[in-house]
């Protein structure tokens, strides 16, 4: 059942009237009312501005926006400076050039002197489609949540990744955020609660309990949906901050369920399934199945072929809910 404290869009499961909404404008509104609030907020941003949606803020504020051309560890080298100023930067790109063209400097200038720098990885996942393995980022997650200091937070939607936004700017330290190239369905709403570190239940049920983030959190309560009319019970949590993890929804979770899912556009290695693993591990012990990205590189293709072909797709979460309620019988 799905939660009403939860607060989610109306007309969620109806194809034909569920509204489609880029997330990266989420981004781009949530920069602009940040920079509003906030007279010390800049968005720098490399060759990329318009895709990232960073250029928005030059709507209103040209004199904060920063283009830095295609020099992503520059970008990163120049934001902890200023952030070391007093200036609240906001870094975009590409998530396959920021956080991975500028590891190192995202380490060391920024995480490791503890700087105030934002940074928002674009096209992520392998719904990026035409674009290719080159520029489908499906190794963001794991190279940021390994770094101390670093929140890492995938939002679901437009709604999210505003929410996203206005959060990373009113907060200190390093942060990162992940956002898809293509247009996905809305999950939530403004009124839907929203705290970075704390997970949201959803859909309510007893039988397995599936983490999700990003937009295929949509496909896993489509499954889940479904399931339901098979009599399988279904609890679907929007897992959106990586790290920190909300470790006490996770284990109440597992502990009511004795079985879970997880399900990211992202490689299985080193992802959201692998950081709630490790916290199972130790306090609840369950059978476990990954949806993701199984030790390969993306390629070029549909965003919705390449979900499929991915085995990320609606049928795939609902094969493994089916295969871990067996290993837990």
């Amino acid at each position: 059942m799905i939660n009403p404290n939860a607060k989610l869009a109306p007309n969620l499961f109806d194809k034909d009237k569920v509204e489609q909404r880029l997330v990266r404008d989420g981004f781009g509104d949530g920069l602009l009312e940040a920079s509003e609030e906030n007279k010390n907020v800049v968005a720098l941003c490399a060759d990329l501005g318009d895709s990232t949606r960073a250029q928005w803020i030059a709507k209103k504020f040209p004199e904060r926006y920063i283009e830095v051309g295609i020099g992503e560890q520059n970008m990163a080298s120049l934001a902890a400076g200023m952030a070391a100023a007093g200036k609240v930067p906001f870094i975009a790109s590409y998530a396959m050039f920021s956080p991975g063209r500028n590891w190192e400097q995202v380490r060391t200038a920024i995480c490791y002197n503890d700087t105030n720098v934002k940074i928002a990885g674009a096209h992520a996942g392998v719904s990026v489609g035409p674009d290719g393995a080159t520029h489908q980022a499906i190794e963001d997650i794991a190279l940021t949540r390994i770094l101390p200091r670093m929140t890492v937070v995938v939002p679901c939607d437009y709604h999210e990744a505003k929410k996203t936004t206005l959060a990373f700017a009113r907060m200190k330290g390093p942060a990162y955020f992940r956002y898809p190239r293509e247009k996905n369905p809305v999950i939530t709403t403004q009124d839907t609660p929203f705290t970075i570190g704390k997970a949201e239940v959803f859909r309510e049920g007893k039988d397995v309990s599936v983490f999700a983030c990003g937009p295929l959190l949509y496909n896993a309560l489509v499954a889940a949906e479904e399931l339901a009319t098979e009599g399988i019970d279904v609890e679907v949590i929007n897992n959106h901050t990586i790290k920190p993890l909300d470790k006490d929804t996770i284990i109440a979770s597992a502990q009511k369920t004795h079985a879970v899912v997880t399900v990211e556009e992202h490689a299985i290695a080193g992802g959201m399934g692998g950081a709630i693993a490790e916290v199972l591990v130790q306090q609840v012990p369950v059978p476990m199945e990954f949806i993701g990205v199984h030790d390969r590189f993306g390629e070029t293709g549909e965003p919705t072929e390449l979900i499929e072909a991915f085995g990320m797709g609606i049928s795939h979460i609902k094969e493994a809910i089916k295969k871990v309620l067996l290993r837990k019988k």
